[in-house]
């Protein structure tokens, strides 16, 4: 008899050890509104999942630092990997360390440059930018309409340069604004705010510095855009008299759309994405055909639709 509980708690050890399966997670940065939503969205779906478990680390920002991570991964033995790129220009060497040891890689929202000649065992999670900065910029161009403008300026803030969705976004505005319908909106000044809310304000503070005269602010995310807004606040000039738009719409975004102040934002669904680069790298290390491409939709948020989206990311 002792013999037989022995024996089946070796084969219930056995079980569990064998169920159990470890992701690692390389975050380009914490220090991120949007990328906080996305991080705790794997980490709270992981919860739900019996035997996964997620380790995650904070990249600084540092490339360096993010392949040292994966390598890290691999060295352990991680089942699977995701990555968040701190540059999709440098995504090669990541994907090189990953497949070399055989174990799944998964990257999520920000496309890497590989992202047609991923190896066996990888694959890309995030939301489509053709959508983004398309929706964005149309919505920008019917308010101007609107309001019965028939000419137009515009200012661009940037993400960073080395990100892919940065120069998506920025080259949606201009596919945007090179249709009829929008063509007279003028683009004046575009720079980089590198995703920063204090960069945004820096920004702005220069071209209201510089007599810049623009009617509406496009930026590539929701923290340039408030940033934004508050240095136009301080300037004194009306909300109501310029359009500030943004994409994410985390709930800062959402709370300054409330106030009057955000006029657009597109919500890119964190928690989704975080869901399916879990899903996908779980697949994988399993033996599942998955898609090398999985795209979460964009949709756009106004005020009209506001309280739709005020309890999401």
């Amino acid at each position: 008899m002792k013999k037989y509980f022995l024996a089946t708690a070796l084969a219930t050890m056995l079980a569990t050890t064998a169920s159990a399966e470890t992701i690692g997670v390389s975050m380009a940065l914490f220090d991120d509104n949007f990328l906080t939503v996305l991080r705790n969205g794997m980490t709270d779906y992981s919860k739900d999942l019996k035997g996964v478990t997620l380790q995650i680390e904070d990249a600084q920002n540092d490339v360096g630092k993010q392949l040292s991570q994966v390598q890290n991964f691999v060295a352990s033995g991680v089942d699977a990997i995701i990555v968040n790129p701190v540059d999709t220009d440098a995504t090669v060497a990541l994907s090189q360390a990953a497949a070399a040891a055989g174990i799944p890689l998964v990257y999520v929202n920000r496309q890497p440059v590989n992202v047609d000649d991923l190896p066996e065992k990888q694959a890309f999670v995030a939301s489509d930018e053709k959508e983004s900065g398309t929706l964005e910029t149309k919505e920008v161009c019917r308010i101007l309409k609107a309001a019965g403008k028939t000419q137009a300026k515009a200012v661009v803030m940037m993400g960073e340069l080395s990100n892919q969705a940065a120069r998506m976004r920025t080259q949606d505005i201009k596919d945007v604004l090179a249709t009829p319908d929008c063509s007279f909106i003028k683009i004046v000044e575009e720079q980089t705010a590198n995703w920063s809310r204090t960069q945004g304000s820096d920004l702005m503070t220069n071209w209201l510095s510089a007599g810049v005269q623009f009617d509406a602010v496009i930026a590539n995310n929701d923290e340039m855009a408030i940033g934004a807004i508050q240095a136009l606040k301080s300037s004194g000039r009306a909300m109501d008299d310029v359009i500030v738009a943004g994409i994410d719409a985390t709930q800062d975004a959402l709370a300054s759309m409330a106030a009057g102040e955000l006029d657009v934002s597109v919500f890119q669904n964190a928690a989704g994405q975080g869901r399916g680069a879990v899903d996908a790298a779980l697949k994988i290390a399993r033996g599942e055909t998955v898609e090398k491409k999985g795209y979460v939709p964009f949709e756009l948020v106004t005020p009209a639709n506001l309280k739709d989206y005020q309890a999401k990311n």
